[in-house]
């Protein structure tokens, strides 16, 4: 007989996939499955400033600078001599003696939030605009596209990272970051107007961080199901004298206090997979931050199980093999016309980017 775990696999899908409109080095690629079909989306990316954003220097709040300042750029240790106005919400006013620079990166909250923590490697939603500190130009601005973008910290530049990790959800934060910890590793950014060594000054509005697990209202589920235990917040599945549903099974176990999930999100979760037939755990994606990908690329049994869940949920779905591998699958193995048990903690939801 084989043992519970050695058929299990890393969750082979919803590879980082968070494709944010802005802030990208990267194009998304791909990261299929042997198959192509497994339940995750297979786009990736990595979001950090994008080489293809026009600058729009409207965000950027003193009068129109020379492109080019002869004078050179001020080092300043502290952010007090950097200005912003503005209600949040609105795009801010950003005013400063240029050119500035500063040798590490600084960050302060303009106005406190009350939501959840920032994590350091978490997935954030956020508005912000972008100054470059040597001509007080603004070279991004998701005010102006007038749409807040989401992202993960681990894929952007490491001053951006450092100003927000540690803030809340809620909070209106200035960041000024030296090109150390911006593009001096790549040579600026040229095509938005950045040189090697030029500071950058973020103002930015925290919207909302992902969970780090599912938290919410338990929900008791009715007697037949599958039984789920939770050991050191990880999920377990005893199919037991359950019977097998002939049709989709969506079944609440928390109830989380966020946005509902739609059609057109990319999500992040925590998921376990289980084989009905022979009650093993077959794929384990429940350690680190979870994994991504866009609700589009899902099998049918999480497009018709998750649409509709709140962020902040776990959720336990019974596949049927006709929403999920009717013919079987690779990576991770499934045999044809296996039913398959998921439990998903939703941590995070967001609509994907055109």
């Amino acid at each position: 007989m084989i043992s519970r775990h050695s058929r299990t696999r890393r969750a082979a899908g919803l590879t980082a996939a968070l494709c944010a409109a802005a802030l990208t080095l990267t194009a998304c690629g791909s990261d299929d499955s042997s198959s192509g079909k497994s339940s995750p989306s297979s786009s990736s990316t990595s979001p950090a400033v994008s080489a293809s954003v026009t600058p729009s220097g409207s965000a950027s709040a003193s009068a129109t600078p020379s492109a080019s300042p002869t004078k050179a750029a001020k080092t300043i240790t502290n952010l007090d001599a950097v200005s912003v106005t503005g209600n949040p919400g609105k795009s801010p006013t950003v005013k400063a003696d240029w050119p500035i620079k500063i040798a590490k990166t600084t960050s302060k909250v303009l106005n406190p939030g009350t939501g959840r923590t920032v994590d350091s490697s978490a997935t954030v939603n956020v508005n912000y605009v972008g100054i470059n500190a040597r001509t007080g130009k603004s070279f991004d601005s998701s005010f102006t596209r007038g749409k807040a973008t989401s992202f993960s910290l681990d894929q952007v530049v490491a001053g951006f990272k450092k100003g927000l990790a540690g803030k809340k959800v809620g909070d209106r934060v200035l960041i000024m970051m030296p090109g150390t910890d911006a593009y001096d590793s790549q040579g600026g950014a040229s095509q938005v107007g950045i040189n090697k060594g030029d500071s950058l000054i973020f103002v930015v509005e925290i919207k909302d961080v992902a969970y780090k697990t599912a938290e919410g209202t338990a929900v008791t589920p009715p007697a037949g199901l599958p039984t789920v235990t939770v050991k050191n917040n990880v999920p377990d599945v005893k199919i037991g004298d359950a019977k097998k549903p002939s049709s989709l099974v969506t079944q609440p176990l928390i109830k989380g206090a966020g946005r509902k999930v739609t059609a057109k999100d990319t999500i992040q979760v925590k998921y376990r997979t289980w084989s009905w037939s022979d009650d093993e755990l077959i794929e384990d994606g429940y350690d680190g931050s979870g994994v991504s990908g866009q609700m589009s690329g899902v099998i049918e049994g999480w497009k018709k199980g998750l649409v509709g869940q709140t962020v902040g949920s776990r959720v336990m779905l019974v596949v049927p093999p006709s929403m999920a591998y009717p013919k079987g699958n690779a990576t991770p193995t499934i045999a044809k016309g296996e039913t398959l048990v998921y439990v998903i903690d939703i941590l995070f939801a967001d609509e994907a980017s055109s």
